[in-house]
């Protein structure tokens, strides 16, 4: 089984809290990435949207486009004002490349939102979820269609956040609709890593190696405290510096079969937890648990 090892331009600067920044340009990101031994970046703010002046950037550090972030409104809109609101992304994407879009849905989500706490969460019934799941499915199918495949990401403060809304979500949807697995946000959202693995593992299709710090995230108090704020303390961090057994997440992903990338998205402050030292920690950690599981890890 083939393995790619990505990472996400989060590390160095935050989309969703400009205070999580480092000062640095689209190119030092890069280098940084391929000195860690990275060959995807999934994109982010500072990146072209025109191809022809982000492919030599790219290829200057021997980077793909291993995937990225859409902010989805579906749950709200209408199918029609999503192909259009995505068709730029789209085709840039198709001319990079990449494996997928990464759909995060935003409506009625507090994450970007400091003044919400974490209690305060979009929560949605079973047949508003089957309303949702649908249309997702919908969209899925004809982003496929077009090219590029959907990737759902669940997400700490959205209305896809826990375990059990997640099995709802995958039952009343179907495989038009993909599963982005994220260990870290299961995880805070309490949920079974690994039991969601065995649950979902034939709808998966990009992996976010997003590590914990349980101490930090079992000290919040979610009527108070944001999701910001948790991201602001450290809740999350690369593999082999917080509290998740990778070694054990991505046997279970061998296991059944999965073949892909696996990216590394860990949003901390790159002041506290410079991107480069982590970036190298969460690569020397993924080529470990890659040999354990039977991986051959191979360039993009």
């Amino acid at each position: 089984m083939k393995a790619k090892l990505g990472i996400a331009p989060i590390a160095w600067w935050n989309d969703d809290l400009a205070e999580l920044s480092d000062d640095v340009s689209l190119e030092e990101c890069l280098r940084q990435a391929s000195v860690a031994g990275f060959t995807g970046m999934e994109t982010g703010r500072r990146f072209p949207l025109d191809p022809a002046e982000l492919g030599p950037i790219l290829g200057k550090y021997g980077i793909s486009v291993c995937g990225g972030w859409f902010s989805g409104l579906l749950l709200d809109g209408e199918i029609e004002a999503e192909k259009d609101r995505i068709a730029g992304q789209m085709a840039l994407f198709k001319a990079m490349g990449a494996p997928c879009i990464v759909y995060g849905e935003t409506a009625r989500s507090i994450q970007g939102d400091r003044s919400q706490a974490l209690s305060t969460k979009p929560r949605l019934s079973e047949d508003e979820i089957r309303v949702y799941a649908r249309k997702m499915t919908a969209f899925g199918e004809w982003c496929a269609e077009e090219g590029m495949p959907l990737s759902y990401h669940h997400h700490m403060a959205a209305v896809i956040e826990t375990e059990p809304e997640l099995d709802l979500f995958m039952k009343h949807s179907g495989e038009g609709i993909p599963l982005l697995y994220d260990a870290g946000h299961m995880a805070f959202a309490g949920g079974d890593v690994l039991r969601v693995i065995d649950n979902h593992h034939a709808r998966i299709s990009h992996v976010h190696t997003k590590d914990v710090r349980r101490g930090v995230i079992d000290g919040l108090d979610r009527s108070r405290e944001s999701f910001l704020d948790a991201v602001v303390k450290g809740a999350f961090t690369v593999p082999g510096d917080g509290d998740l057994d990778f070694e054990a997440i991505v046997k279970r992903l061998a296991a059944h079969g999965y073949e892909g990338w696996f990216v590394v998205e860990a949003e901390q402050d790159p002041k506290v937890s410079p991107p480069l030292e982590m970036a190298k920690i969460g690569h020397r950690e993924l080529l470990r648990v890659m040999d354990a599981a039977g991986y051959e890890v191979v360039a993009a």
